[in-house]
């Protein structure tokens, strides 16, 4: 763009009702400001974009002139405003998020580097390039790259070169690939509205890994939670009681539904031989059954049995492959915040990590959701040491290998700290560049969901990768 005309900036910033909307206005109010100090003819809607009607509203502004189209991440959305608003947009999109607010131990407040990370994928699976800018508006590194931006220079994508590194035993990875063939993975439910990374194929599940799914509608599901007889309900009851002491804090009736829920995962598991089980937890379980799904998932992760919430199908996958080759019991991740100077990522999900992940060898608290004030959910810190992150996902569309599937790999070490969001979370210092691993995984079009695994089996992914054919993106 000129530098001797005024930038003209579109900037549309997207939401959701279930997060901190006040803090998440106010932060895209100083957005605003900012891109208009810095010499720009900012147009855009004024207020939080969170509704399919607020998304239309939205769209004549994309049909003006301009040089520059920043989506204001101003809390977690879904990706829909983004595949509504930019599929068809022919120049890089800039995506904004910012630093979590709230005190430690609290909720998320925005979720918003999540939010930017989810859009992300939608978009590059559509062909659109995207680019992350990171930082509160008042940061002096976020006004000098904004100031960069509104001159034509976007900040960088990530790509990562390729590199030789050390390979599992040929024989024995292809033993343990083998022991996937044949397995079968429940699913309950369609992947939630705009949640681009829970689309799946069957047949390249099948193709690649020999693994087929049994599907079961949220009604046919809620149907069998109905039907488990009252004495298996009151077993399940006191047996969660028991492992798990501090549920009994929580409404009774709520925990009588999570141990009818737990019973009829584990029923349908045992009684299908499932090997892993990706459910659709939200909207329907909170609004229409009255219990959320997690501490039920973390039972049946307990059992042996790897679970993912919001339907993530290639996330459960991905936990399988790990926990093929030698992971022992895995959790499904957001990345949602940074700290660059200390090369800290923090690692969270809303409360179904296995017991056995637990910081501490104390109680695994369980408590209520951090969004929907029900139960049940998890709330402790996942536990310390070396870690590895892993996610299969698609290729990108101009991808040149061939195959439909790519595996990100990267590590670190999970280091003592407290719980810092309510749910399950890891504060983990990266190998590598922390700021590259978060910037990656967003304009490289990863999924916001990744795969953590407590032992190092990155020469047994990178074997397995090569015998299927499945290119590696490494940090």
């Amino acid at each position: 763009m000129s530098h001797l005309t005024q930038p003209r900036v579109v900037m549309i910033p997207t939401a959701r009702p279930t997060f901190v909307t006040e803090v998440a206005k106010e932060r895209s109010d100083a957005a605003r400001r900012l891109v208009a100090e810095l010499g720009a003819a900012v147009s855009g809607p004024s207020d939080l974009v969170m509704t399919p009607d607020d998304t239309e509203a939205a769209k004549p502004f994309l049909a003006e002139s301009s040089d520059l189209v920043i989506n204001v991440c101003a809390s977690f959305s879904d990706a829909s405003p983004a595949i509504e608003l930019y599929s068809e947009l022919e120049h890089p999109l800039l995506l904004w998020s910012f630093r979590e607010p709230g005190p430690v131990g609290d909720r998320l407040w925005l979720n918003s580097m999540c939010g930017a990370n989810l859009m992300g994928h939608a978009l590059r699976q559509r062909g659109v390039e995207v680019r992350l800018v990171y930082g509160d508006p008042d940061e002096p590194e976020t006004r000098e790259t904004l100031r960069r931006a509104l001159a034509g220079d976007l900040p960088e994508e990530t790509i990562l070169p390729e590199v030789s590194r050390e390979l599992a035993d040929a024989l024995t990875v292809q033993d343990n690939l083998a022991q996937l063939s044949g397995r079968r993975i429940g699913i309950i439910g369609d992947a939630p509205n705009g949640f681009t990374p829970s689309q799946f194929d069957p047949l390249v599940l099948q193709d690649i890994f020999g693994l087929s799914v049994d599907a079961m509608s949220v009604d046919d599901a809620f149907a069998a939670i109905r039907q488990i007889p009252a004495d298996v309900r009151r077993d399940e009851y006191s047996a969660v009681v028991a492992a798990r002491p501090s549920i009994s804090q929580i409404d009774s009736a709520v925990v009588e539904t999570h141990a009818a829920v737990t019973a009829a995962l584990r029923s349908w598991y045992g009684q299908d031989g499932l090997s892993a089980i990706a459910l659709r937890c939200w909207p329907e379980f909170p609004t229409e059954l009255g219990v959320c799904p997690c501490s039920s998932l973390s039972r049946i992760a307990d059992e042996g049995v790897p679970t993912v919430c919001e339907r993530d199908v290639y996330g459960a996958v991905t936990m399988m492959l790990c926990e093929a080759l030698g992971s022992g019991t895995t959790y499904l991740v957001d990345t949602v915040d940074l700290d660059a100077e200390a090369n800290i990522v923090r690692l969270w999900h809303c409360g179904s990590a296995a017991t056995s992940l637990v910081a501490e060898d104390s109680e695994a608290t369980q408590a209520l959701h951090c969004n929907r004030k029900i139960g049940v959910a998890g709330n402790f810190p996942l536990k310390t040491g070396a870690v590895v992150m892993a996610r299969l996902t698609e290729t990108l569309p101009d991808d040149p290998s061939g195959s439909p599937l790519r595996l990100l790999i990267a590590a670190g070490e999970s280091i003592p700290a407290p719980n810092r969001f309510q749910g399950n979370s890891a504060d983990v210092v990266i190998d590598g560049n922390a700021a590259h691993f978060v910037n990656m995984l967003v304009t490289q079009g990863f999924p916001h969901h990744t795969v953590l695994s407590w032992r190092d089996i990155r020469p047994e992914l990178r074997r397995a990768a090569k015998i299927l054919n499945i290119p590696v993106v490494e940090l």
